[in-house]
């Protein structure tokens, strides 16, 4: 009996023993948060680029490179003026333009006119004169790439 006693003495095996540290990392739940977070944002990324629905007119001119994301003028089918996704009212676009011009954007800058093929020439005249009107010398017209012919 008595040597039962003083091995366990030795070896040190008490009641109040820690464990070791364990020095692996469990990888599991940060797997799976970011295969959570990858869904989410797969899910979330094609909702965040809506623009105005425009079905553009076709060309066969070349693409033009700009640099930095440019101010965008969109009119839909039904004449409505959009500057980047809100709507404004063609009244107040010289104002807005100027602003933003005063803001630091400059007339210098490439502002992009997206018109809808079905919009009626005068509309487009009009919100052309206006960007003319705000010091824009620089204006893009968007279409889309012709097709066959």
């Amino acid at each position: 009996m008595a040597a039962t006693t003083g091995t366990a003495a030795v070896t040190g095996r008490g009641r109040h023993q820690r464990r070791p540290v364990m020095a692996e990392i469990n990888v599991t739940p940060m797997v799976d948060v970011m295969l959570v977070l990858l869904i989410i944002f797969m899910v979330s990324a094609p909702l965040l680029t809506v623009g105005v629905p425009i079905n553009l007119a076709q060309s066969r001119a070349k693409s033009t490179d700009v640099n930095k994301e440019p101010l965008i003028i969109s009119v839909n089918s039904q004449g409505q003026i959009y500057l980047q996704n809100s709507e404004i009212r063609i009244e107040d676009l010289v104002k807005k333009l100027t602003a933003l011009t005063e803001a630091g954007a400059g007339t210098n800058e490439a502002i992009v006119f997206r018109g809808d093929k079905d919009v009626k020439y005068g509309i487009a005249a009009r919100v052309l004169g206006r960007l003319n009107e705000a010091g824009f010398r620089n204006v893009l017209l968007l279409t889309e790439v012709e097709q066959g012919a």
